[in-house]
């Protein structure tokens, strides 16, 4: 695993940060696998990044243009989010931060 070689090669623990790769060399259906089972991922003990943003898996699903997939977007984001993603990369911050402030609230400790 790449986080281990990093470890050996002397990068901090704390500074790993697992990323699956969405849309990098997976079809549709891995990309939506990947998601479902990022749970699996949490169990390494390094923070999540995800980077669904736009990708062509939600365009293909909803058969939509890259300037169009902002719901879709949404959705794959909340929905890592709530199976352990800690850090999201997105093209649309406004309307992503505050799905992901109400994502994360649902699942973390936290004051209103």
């Amino acid at each position: 695993m790449a986080a281990a070689r990093a470890i050996a090669a002397g990068v901090p623990r704390e500074k790993v940060i697992l990323d699956p790769g969405i849309g990098f060399g997976k079809t549709a259906d891995h990309n939506w696998e990947v998601i479902r089972r990022l749970e699996e991922l949490r169990e390494l003990g390094h923070p999540i990044l995800i980077g669904t943003s736009r990708k062509s898996f939600i365009g293909k699903l909803l058969d939509l243009p890259v300037t169009e997939r902002l719901e879709g977007t949404e959705a794959t984001v909340v929905a890592a989010v709530l199976r352990g993603a800690d850090i999201v990369r997105v093209h649309d911050v406004l309307p992503m931060t505050r799905a992901v402030r109400v994502a994360d609230r649902m699942t973390r400790s936290g004051h209103d």
